[in-house]
């Protein structure tokens, strides 16, 4: 298979539509289509429904984005032993629920003006895991947000950024210029698969206090003050595009940062400030133990263009 190809279709498979994607991917939105086209003209098969509401992965769909992410891993995978034996380092870094969104080519420039000989990657992950592959040693840092879990790692914090309550566009909630996380306790809210960290769980649930943002902790008990527990009985996701098409298809409501009101536009959905609410704190996270001086220089770098 093209790798190419394959790597157009993950980015369409976890946009859920193809002008994020195409802005993901750094092209226009018509040669993304007809290479998506071909793929699925190769294959024999449609690997999406595109209607007027957006698109939704086919059956064969969702069985060729498995192995895609599999294959494209493999193809990095050796990519990366040929460079290290040449004598090149490459960074891998993770991201997650649109962190420092515009900082990772920033900080890639920066501090491949001080390591030439150094590659940095940059890997979207979903939003269950708050650590962006770096517990299972995926990559070598994660961009990601506060609060989950931070035994063995450093934390070096880069901004705040507020959050927003996403709610389905005809929601009387939709109109207002700000709700308060109690308002939306009796509607159905997306959830997050149940091993993912207790206390980045709590916090996109809208049970995190004010203080709470600003913790590292994952103990299991609920933050002091922390608003009533809303209405868990929506569907549960795993990327931001699930939970949008949560919003659309399902009337399901949710927290998401700021930022997807500009990046994550989707007609039926709507975002409105929570006022209530702790700010994200977008941060990179690398293993405390052993430092390498290549991540250490990555992290300055990163520091510097934030």
């Amino acid at each position: 298979m093209d790798l190419r190809r394959l790597r157009y279709f993950v980015a369409v498979a976890e946009e859920l539509h193809f002008g994020r994607a195409a802005a993901r991917l750094h092209m226009s939105q018509p040669p993304l289509s007809r290479r998506i086209r071909e793929l699925e003209d190769s294959l024999g098969t449609r690997l999406f429904d595109r209607s007027a509401q957006g698109v939704r992965l086919t059956a064969a769909g969702t069985v060729l984005l498995a192995e895609a992410r599999e294959l494209l891993e493999a193809a990095e995978r050796a990519s990366e032993r040929v460079r290290q034996t040449a004598g090149l380092r490459t960074i891998v870094v993770g991201t997650v629920a649109g962190a420092g969104r515009g900082l990772g080519p920033r900080a890639a420039e920066a501090f491949r003006r001080s390591h030439p000989n150094a590659l940095v990657r940059l890997r979207e992950t979903g939003i269950s895991d708050p650590t962006a592959g770096l517990r299972a040693g995926t990559v070598d840092v994660a961009l990601t947000r506060l609060p989950f879990d931070t035994a063995g790692l450093a934390v070096r914090v880069l901004a705040n950024e507020p959050v927003v309550a996403v709610v389905p566009a005809g929601d009387h909630l939709a109109r207002r210029e700000s709700v308060a996380v109690a308002e939306l306790a009796d509607r159905p809210w997306m959830r997050l698969p149940q091993d993912a960290d207790p206390a980045w769980r709590r916090y996109w649930l809208g049970q995190a206090g004010r203080g709470a943002a600003a913790s590292s902790s994952s103990s299991a008990a609920p933050a002091t003050g922390s608003p009533q527990a809303p209405d868990c009985g929506g569907p549960v996701v795993r990327a931001v595009a699930e939970c949008l098409h949560a919003v659309v298809w399902q009337g399901a409501v949710g927290i998401l940062p700021a930022g997807a009101a500009r990046h994550h536009r989707t007609e039926g959905v709507a975002f409105v400030p929570l006022a209530d609410y702790p700010p994200s704190r977008v941060v990179l996270a690398w293993p405390a133990a052993n430092p390498d001086p290549a991540i250490a220089a990555f992290v300055e770098a990163a520091a510097a263009s934030a």
